[in-house]
């Protein structure tokens, strides 16, 4: 854990230090987890969070912290959906993504390091025909896992960054969350390949390769 995440997951812990939730800043200065990131650690003003577009605030965040831009994205809705502060999406979020957390965030910074041309050849590769069936598989084994918090943070944060994959990066998180299930049900993954992976277990190859 960076020093930046330890220093807010402290500041979260105080007694008046829990994230606002629902906007970036409040008319009087109230933070939410990103807004704090941002002010304490990134030395943002209030000004200047009062005029950041969400999807550049995501990605500062992001480099802010040291973790993917969709992590940060769930960082956000996380503190915005849930009582309390966020910290678990930082110190343990197998507790948010389920067993396969380890791999999503994996997979999550893979897509922050994919070029243009490579964003381009998933959206090509996907086959309409198969489409369809494929998000119902996907979304399916991810619900049966009780997990499916990975689909929403993945798809913001691709839509975001303008990337015309984003659905299928969405979806492929779910095939992550999901896929013991899709094991056993002999479904094959769809979205994983598109994005140049077999199977969750080749995510983390490549990731140990780079």
């Amino acid at each position: 854990m960076t020093n930046s995440i330890e220093t807010l997951v402290a500041k979260w812990a105080e007694p008046d230090g829990i994230p606002f939730k629902g906007e970036l800043i409040t008319d009087d200065n109230c933070l939410c987890a990103q807004g704090q990131a941002l002010h304490f650690i990134g030395g943002w003003d209030f000004e200047r969070l009062r005029n950041v577009e969400q999807g550049e605030a995501d990605k500062v965040t992001a480099e802010l912290l040291g973790i993917s831009r969709a992590h940060a994205v769930l960082l956000r809705q996380v503190n915005d959906d849930q009582p309390g502060a966020p910290s678990v999406v930082l110190t343990d979020p197998a507790k948010v993504l389920g067993d396969q957390a380890h791999i999503i965030l994996a997979f999550w910074r893979h897509l922050d390091r994919m070029t243009p041309g490579q964003w381009a050849a998933a959206w090509d590769a996907a086959v309409d025909a198969a489409w369809d069936a494929a998000v119902d598989a996907a979304w399916d084994a991810a619900r049966a896992a009780a997990w499916a918090a990975a689909r929403a943070a993945a798809w913001d944060a691709a839509w975001a960054a303008a990337w015309d994959a984003a659905w299928d990066a969405a979806w492929a998180s779910n095939e992550i969350q999901g896929a013991t299930i899709m094991r056993e049900r002999g479904q094959p993954f769809y979205f994983l390949p598109l994005f140049g992976f077999a199977d969750p277990e080749a995510v983390l190859a490549a990731e140990n390769d780079q």
